[in-house]
């Protein structure tokens, strides 16, 4: 039988693009430093509005899941 284990870290990123770049742009970053991501859970979403309530920037807070080692 084989064991994995993995570590889990929280991040924050934005994007004034969206969603999906926020996450995208925060795993890029963290991928610099941190070898085998095997996932990442959105904990949060918020958004960042001008005085009109037109969306400006779009954050997320999230849970990457690396592996660490296997037997």
């Amino acid at each position: 039988m084989s064991n994995t284990v993995a570590k889990v870290i929280e991040i924050s990123a934005s994007s004034s693009k969206g969603i999906e770049d926020a996450v995208q742009g925060g795993l890029k970053q963290v991928s610099k430093s941190v070898k085998n991501i095997r996932g990442a859970w959105l904990n949060d979403i918020k958004v960042v509005t001008d005085g009109e309530g037109t969306i400006t920037e779009w954050r997320v807070d999230m849970k990457v899941t690396f592996v660490v080692g296997r037997d």
